[in-house]
């Protein structure tokens, strides 16, 4: 999965318009970010990408990007 198909998969998780997501979104300026999202989006990587994100580093993400690194998707367009 690349970084455009990631961004549309989390957009899609997150309810937002497909597109809505660049990567220089702040989390906490996103209204859809919240406990459910956090959730959502560890289900997304698990699913998709069979990867398993440590609660302590989602923690201290805070952009959409930290996100992407999180994935393991590459941040650089």
């Amino acid at each position: 999965m690349d970084r455009k198909e990631f961004l549309l998969a989390l957009d899609e998780t997150l309810e937002l318009e497909p597109g809505t997501l660049t990567g220089d979104e702040t989390l906490e300026s996103l209204e859809a970010w919240d406990s459910l999202a956090v959730i959502s989006f560890i289900a997304l990587v698990d699913e998709r990408l069979n990867i398993v994100v440590e609660g302590e580093k989602l923690a201290r993400a805070k952009t959409v990007s930290d996100l992407l690194a999180l994935a393991g998707v590459a941040v650089t367009a």
